[in-house]
């Protein structure tokens, strides 16, 4: 179908997550609701990973004071910081991706419950995360 449904029957993502009965539809719903918070922290997560490593990867010696042999010792820790909060902002990049991905195909199995889910998920993930950004 393309359009919304309310029903207690759909298969979600793989074949094996055959809904069939209430139960199964309340414990699909919470599952996908979890995802979709999780997605919101991870997006947090990225953001907080980025506000700490502006100040932590940039020198806090003037390059100028410094002689030769510290400037290049210096700038060596400095890359390797870099390099490290690259990769931790990559393999965050990667889990918010796929679970944005199975979030966007779960809502379109086009089950109005499960777009509900996504939907107080999103919400509740947003409303609990977000004012982490301001704290130090």
């Amino acid at each position: 179908m393309m359009h919304f449904f309310f029903s207690d029957k759909v298969v979600l993502l793989f074949d094996f997550w055959n809904v069939h009965s209430p139960g199964g539809m309340v414990l699909s719903v919470v599952v996908v609701l979890l995802m979709a918070v999780l997605y919101e922290a991870v997006k947090v997560g990225k953001a907080k990973l980025l506000q700490c490593a502006v100040p932590a990867i940039a020198p806090s010696v003037s390059q100028e004071t410094l002689r030769e042999p510290e400037r290049a010792s210096v700038s060596t820790a400095t890359e390797q910081q870099w390099f490290l909060w690259h990769v931790a902002q990559s393999l965050l990049h990667i889990v918010q991706v796929v679970l944005g991905y199975l979030v966007m195909l779960a809502v379109m199995s086009y089950n109005t419950w499960i777009f509900l889910g996504v939907i107080v998920g999103s919400t509740l993930g947003y409303y609990l995360a977000y004012p982490l950004l301001s704290k130090r």
